[in-house]
């Protein structure tokens, strides 16, 4: 689709320097954009490439004052960031939907399908399933029985959604994501080996969450694990049984949370976290790339780091620390030799 500077500007209230009239029809960065590119600019360090883009429409933020010449047309908005955001959200909205449901799907008699579903080739939709309306469910996706998915949702293709779990409204599954698989529960026996646990509860999926590629959601051994409403969770993320994620967390790749463990709402992990089981994390916690959580962390809007997880300030002095260990050994080894010989000059 076509859109011109005017267009854009009205769609974000900004404010035109330029031609008006110009039109875009794709997206990019600003320091790849051709002709008929939109970009923006809201990081300083890229600022270097307003300056020769060949993009047509650069957002950037009022405040933004030239250093030279620039032959894009500037569109002036609060937040170029946002904005672009926005922008991108109007152009998906656009493009052509994904409708019908395909002759190679197998949907059970029992199912029952809303309006404007879209299911595609060989998913496979079992006995007691409930679907809402505008749900599209891509190529071999597996529905076990009595799931229920709310409206708007998207299970792209190769997702798994196991037996009587429950999936809200406009909740996003990536490619490979695995919700409901038995939590990882096993007892020792006397002979060394193992004996299963059966896990007999679900997963539920609040409202507006988002999983990444091949993530991983066990049900509960009883009850529920539960991903609450506006989560967004990586790739590779694993949540074990009976966990609990609150409200509009996210995490980056390959988080992995141990079962039981109940995490606040609005924390933020960075990728390779890993948490141990039966813990509690509070409200805002922020927790720091390859991080282990031992214990749990009461502190709300605490900032953790290293491996065991402390206070950031703290880890970051102790790792100062730890850095001139060797020096330091050297000292301690002269301090040494030093009372070695006073003890030696004071007997004589």
């Amino acid at each position: 689709m076509e859109f011109s500077a005017e267009m854009i500007a009205s769609f974000l209230e900004g404010e035109i320097i330029g031609d008006k009239n110009v039109i875009v029809n794709s997206i990019a960065k600003i320091e790849e954009a051709h002709n008929g590119d939109l970009a923006f600019l809201a990081n300083p360090k890229y600022e270097q490439y307003i300056y020769n883009t060949e993009a047509s429409i650069v957002l950037v933020n009022r405040t933004f004052v030239a250093k030279g010449d620039i032959n894009a047309t500037l569109i002036l908005v609060d937040d170029s960031y946002k904005s672009f955001a926005s922008l991108l959200e109007l152009y998906v909205a656009n493009k052509p939907q994904k409708s019908g449901i395909s002759p190679l799907a197998s949907i059970s008699p029992k199912a029952k399908i809303g309006e404007n579903v879209f299911v595609g080739a060989y998913a496979v939709i079992e006995d007691g399933v409930t679907i809402g309306d505008n749900v599209k469910i891509y190529p071999q996706t597996y529905i076990g029985d009595n799931v229920k998915i709310g409206e708007e949702s998207i299970l792209y293709a190769g997702v798994k959604i196991y037996e009587e779990c429950v999936i809200g409204n406009r909740v996003i599954l990536h490619s490979g994501c695995v919700v409901g698989a038995d939590g990882f529960g096993f007892a020792p026996t006397e002979d060394g080996s193992y004996s299963k646990i059966p896990q007999i509860g679900n997963v539920i999926i609040e409202d507006d969450v988002e999983l990444g590629a091949n993530t991983c959601v066990d049900r509960a051994t009883m009850g529920s694990t539960i991903i609450k409403k506006g989560v967004k969770l990586d790739n590779l993320v694993q949540i074990a049984h009976n966990v609990v994620i609150g409200e509009n967390t996210v995490a980056a790749a390959q988080l992995g949370v141990a079962g039981s463990t109940k995490v606040g709402a609005n924390c933020i992990f960075g990728g390779q976290v890993g948490i141990i089981g039966h813990l509690e994390i509070a409200d805002g916690t922020q927790v720091s790339s390859k991080s282990g959580i031992m214990k749990s962390s009461k502190t709300p809007n605490e900032v953790l780091m290293g491996l065991p997880a402390f206070n950031a300030g703290e880890s970051r002095r102790s790792t100062i620390i730890y850095r001139n260990l060797p020096s330091m050994m050297n000292d301690i080894k002269a301090l040494k030799k030093e009372i070695a010989e006073l003890k030696a000059n004071s007997k004589n």
